[in-house]
């Protein structure tokens, strides 16, 4: 091994008998200047089920607890629903007027499957999927990190058709099964595997114990920044390893067959909250260390209520999918915008935690070189069209943000099928013009550096973003 080699090697591991904890890029170990491709592009999809809620300009609601802002481009306002995102809106753009064609048509039970692909898979009959979004860019980028992509969701594994339990679908449009127990994550992340590591891990509370030497003698060759970067990453990642055991709790915990009705148990929401947290975190943390470039975390099945239904436990409500139904009932547009208001509210949390720690090779913050996603298959009441999206970050990768981009025509108001609380609304036939969300995603991948001009039937890019 080279000279080269050997700094590469020792920067990108930190190793310790039978452990290995993945390290940031750090400038001490550079040959020269980095070149400019050496910037990391990374791209997150987090994915929320069951819409958003759109009362009718009629509704006393509407004012408030609409999800779309109300303006224009620019002099857009956010409703309470997303002002949360108030002190990132320079780094954020919302989008209207999006959707798949595919499945405009598709109940919203059925449509997670073909979020990030686009792919006809209908709502009964033959299915067949085809490759995702995150996935399209980790052929591209895999060979460069540790792990080609990081797949994430409440429930894990695959779910069914038209039930996924997971955002990412491979080549063949088979599902890719998806992570969800955080110290499974945060061991294929930064500790190695073999016998002598598990022995020595079930007798430590920290893996960063066993490392923390080769950590001391390491920090002695860096120079200052890369010190604070180190610092930073170590700190990081110590807070993560102490909220594991409880954030595991709701996913290692049988839930009890009990009447649970009448429980009001506080630590509910802080632990269900703190679930999410963490999983964020391990984004974040796969991120700094280059450990990825591609990662999806889905946030709920459409429908799914039950034991992990942990987006409605994080806010102290009644099943999420229930708040889509009883939105007519006193304060019920009201519970279905504090729902998707915490979304929002982590999702911001997140994006901030990028915008916060600058970029290890010196250009710009982890935000600047991230293309962030946050959306749903969704809009009003299983109706699959206007998805409602958010992106965060991507300033290096040529996005402007600051902005609400509505495209599209006969629905500037975003009131073409607001108001719906039945089933009868998503089959109802909506006189407006929406164009293919996939353009948007042709778009990302030219801007991650992926050469095409389609994805998922659709061909060219989306103009103004």
């Amino acid at each position: 091994m080279n000279n080269k080699s050997a700094l590469l090697s020792r920067r990108t591991f930190l190793q310790g008998t039978g452990l290995a904890l993945a390290l940031p890029w750090f400038e001490t170990f550079a040959v020269g200047s980095p070149a400019k491709n050496e910037t990391p592009k990374r791209f997150v999809s987090v994915y929320h089920p069951d819409g958003v809620g759109l009362p009718l300009k009629s509704d006393p609601a509407w004012e408030d607890w609409s999800w779309f802002p109300r303006g224009g481009e620019t002099d857009f306002k956010l409703t309470k629903v997303l002002d949360v995102l108030e002190p990132l809106r320079s780094d954020i753009t919302i989008y209207s007027g999006l959707s798949h064609p595919a499945a405009r048509n598709v109940h919203g039970h059925s449509n997670a499957d073909q979020y990030l692909t686009a792919a006809p898979t209908g709502g009964h009959g033959p299915y067949q999927n085809s490759i995702s979004l995150d996935q399209a860019y980790a052929e591209h980028a895999g060979d460069f990190t540790r792990h080609s992509s990081l797949v994430l969701s409440t429930n894990g594994g695959v779910g069914g058709p038209r039930g996924a339990q997971t955002q990412s679908f491979n080549r063949e449009g088979r599902p890719i099964p998806a992570m969800n127990k955080p110290k499974q994550i945060f061991d294929m992340l930064f500790v190695t595997s073999g016998k002598d590591a598990a022995e020595r891990l079930a007798r430590s509370k920290s893996a960063l114990d066993l490392l923390i030497e080769n950590t001391r003698s390491l920090n002695r060759q860096l120079s200052h920044r890369d010190q604070e970067t180190l610092k930073q990453y170590l700190d990081a990642v110590r807070d993560t390893e102490l909220k594991l055991a409880k954030a595991q709790k709701w996913i290692d915990t049988p839930i009890p067959q009990v009447d649970t009705k009448n429980l009001h148990l506080e630590a509910e929401p802080k632990e269900a909250r703190l679930y999410f947290q963490t999983m964020y975190e391990l984004i974040y943390l796969a991120f700094l260390s280059d450990s990825t470039r591609a990662v999806t975390f889905q946030l709920g099945r459409e429908n799914g209520e039950g034991p992990h239904d942990l987006l409605s436990l994080a806010v102290g409500m009644g099943g999420a999918h229930g708040l889509t139904h009883d939105v007519k009932r006193p304060g019920g547009w009201k519970n279905l915008g504090t729902y998707n208001r915490y979304q929002a509210e982590e999702f911001g949390r997140f994006a901030q935690r990028l915008k916060d720690t600058p970029e290890p090779t010196g250009e710009g913050n982890l935000l600047d070189n991230t293309f962030a996603m946050h959306g749903s298959a969704s809009s009003s009441f299983h109706l699959s069209r206007n998805y409602p999206i958010i992106s965060a970050g991507g300033k290096n990768l040529g996005f402007t943000n600051g902005r609400y981009l509505k495209f599209g025509k006969g629905n500037e108001d975003n009131q073409a099928g607001a108001g719906i609380d039945t089933d009868a609304g998503w089959q109802s036939k909506l006189e407006v013009e929406e164009l293919p969300l996939a353009k948007l995603f042709v778009t990302v991948l030219q801007r991650l550096g992926v050469e095409t001009d389609k994805f998922g039937g659709s061909t060219g890019t989306l103009s103004r973003v």
